[in-house]
């Protein structure tokens, strides 16, 4: 019995030393140039909840206009391929498209700061409604140029050699990959955790200010986002001077100025242009032009069936690259992944819901945000020795299934479940209550999806092509959140919402609220968030494209 108890505490130890202490010894300095990149994106959620609030009270977009709007601001995202590639040829001076990147996320955050602030003035020159749908576009193609950087930074970042010059063992090498990734976002969700704590702090009593009042923090907030080019910017600096540490380091130790070249300003090798990559991402680009300027009808529809067509041209032409031992992995991979994120999302008319019938304010929302962010963050700590041991194909399986057991409480709260919980429990298990509890349970299986994927790359793309191998697979895997956006925007005109609408001066009602259908779009999502993946892993188990890693 004693030793029973003596084997399950060792147990129980060595599990914490793999899993928490493991992920602190890996860190290296390295690491920071990348994570701080990343931990700008997750600043970036600061204005999300501002923004949710804004749409709602002062701009008169239908629900369906809004999902259409997000597979408009995903396009940038399918970009990543001919970003990498340019990445990679340009490896040396990779940094200055980062500065890109926070300049145009500057701008964006501008635009919003001016539309709360200064409303009148800005809509003199266009339409409230013109203005935001440009700052909406502006800030994905930021933040994409960003993050093509930030991934082929996290690849220089990992060795293959340790401190006496012997390789690495392939398995030693898949996990350093998974830290790396895990890293990143950590990285992201430490930022989404501070942004949630600082709204929450903003937002405190905000139920007893008036509109005008509620106005002047939402300004405030937007100025103090223009942190998140800085931060960024910050990453790169910090990576230019690392780099330049190094270079001094070794020139002391007496090695060439040509070897330093190679190992620091050109580790992965000479890299030629793949011209199929520039020719296809240019088409695309003329298609996009030309077909949403256009205003031809089902633009949304020949965009994303163009886009994906030139995609899978393009990895078609790429993953010849690669081991033929590895090539059906990577396409049966990258299919589950697809169809795991191109499922549909109910759109904003749950949020809508939750604050006109549930009563859910800009302080409790960034309450909801901050226990995702924190959970999230314990939970890919925890599951990061599953990550590394489990398949790729597996780990979306369980996913699935949990997302659709977690989908069971929305649609708990729309029929009522909590007026007969609250009455049961003498009010303690309410709607916030239930959302809580949500949340709580669905934050670690949110954000874990992509990192095995990552780290596959990551570990088998050929040296001279990591960044674009980064930006290919991101780019295909990106399109299905724009095949989501488009299957949101189906479901909403199936299931019309609409949300209540104020005036901003009498704040008198100018649209009621109607969520008569959200039950039923509810379900649908739901149904249709399990069968989909599940389905996708079975096919592609049974077939050529098999994967077990």
């Amino acid at each position: 019995m004693v030793q029973s108890r003596y084997l399950t505490i060792d147990i129980f130890r060595h599990w914490i030393d793999d899993t928490f202490f493991d992920l602190a010894r890996q860190l290296r300095w390295s690491y920071l140039p990348p994570l701080l990149v990343y931990l700008a994106a997750g600043v970036s959620a600061l204005t999300a909840i501002v923004g949710t609030f804004f749409i709602k009270e002062y701009l008169d977009l239908s629900a369906a206009f809004l999902a259409g709007l997000a597979f408009w601001a995903g396009i940038p995202w399918a970009l990543k391929m001919p970003l990498g590639h340019l990445v990679d040829l340009i490896w040396r001076w990779k940094a200055g498209l980062v500065y890109l990147g926070a300049a145009l996320v500057a701008l964006s955050i501008g635009i919003m700061y001016g539309l709360i602030a200064h409303t009148d003035w800005m809509a003199r020159f266009m339409t409230v409604e013109a203005w935001y749908v440009l700052s909406a576009l502006l800030a994905p193609s930021g933040y994409v140029v960003q993050d093509v950087v930030a991934d082929a930074m996290t690849v220089e970042a990992v060795p293959v050699v340790d401190a006496e010059g012997k390789p690495y063992p392939d398995s030693e090498i898949k996990v350093m990959h998974t830290t790396m990734q895990t890293l990143g976002r950590i990285a992201v969700i430490s930022g989404l955790m501070a942004v949630s704590l600082l709204n929450i702090v903003m937002f405190a009593g905000i139920e007893a200010l008036s509109q005008a009042e509620k106005a002047d923090i939402y300004a405030d907030i937007y100025l103090l986002a223009l942190a998140i080019p800085v931060i960024s910017v910050a990453g790169v600096v910090l990576g230019a001077a690392t780099q330049r540490l190094r270079a001094r380091r070794l020139r002391r130790q007496g090695v060439a100025q040509d070897q330093i070249d190679r190992l620091l300003f050109a580790p992965t090798g000479e890299t030629k242009p793949n011209w199929w990559i520039f020719g296809g991402s240019l088409a695309f680009v003329a298609l996009t032009l030309t077909v949403g300027l256009g205003q031809v009808p089902f633009a949304q529809e020949i965009v994303f069936v163009g886009s994906l067509a030139i995609i899978v041209f393009l990895m078609r032409r790429l993953i010849v690259e690669l081991d033929p031992k590895v090539r059906g992995a990577l396409v049966g991979t990258a299919l589950i992944i697809f169809v795991f994120r191109a499922v549909p999302l109910p759109g904003p008319g749950v949020t809508w819901f939750e604050i006109d019938v549930l009563g859910f304010d800009e302080r409790f929302l960034s309450i909801l945000s901050l226990i995702t962010s924190a959970l999230a963050l314990v939970g890919m700590v925890v599951l990061r020795p599953f990550m590394a041991t489990r398949s790729i194909a597996y780990l979306v399986a369980v996913l699935t299934i949990a997302a659709g057991i977690l989908s069971l409480p929305n649609i708990g709260l729309y029929y009522g479940v909590h007026e007969w919980t609250g009455r049961w429990t003498d009010g303690i298990v309410d709607a916030r209550f239930i959302a809580i509890l949500d949340t709580a349970i669905e934050s670690p299986l949110a954000q874990i999806s992509m990192i095995p994927l990552l780290a596959w790359i990551a570990k088998n793309a050929p040296p001279h092509l990591k960044a674009t191998f980064f930006a290919v697979m991101a780019s295909f895997t990106n399109l299905a959140l724009s095949a989501a956006s488009l299957g949101t925007k189906y479901l909403n005109q199936i299931y019309v919402i609409a949300r209540e609408v104020r005036d901003r001066v009498t704040g008198g009602v100018e649209i009621p609220a109607d969520y008569g259908e959200l039950g039923w779009l509810l379900i649908a999502v739901a149904l249709i968030t399990v069968s989909l993946p599940l389905l996708s892993i079975f096919i592609v188990q049974h077939s050529p494209f098999r994967t077990q890693q």
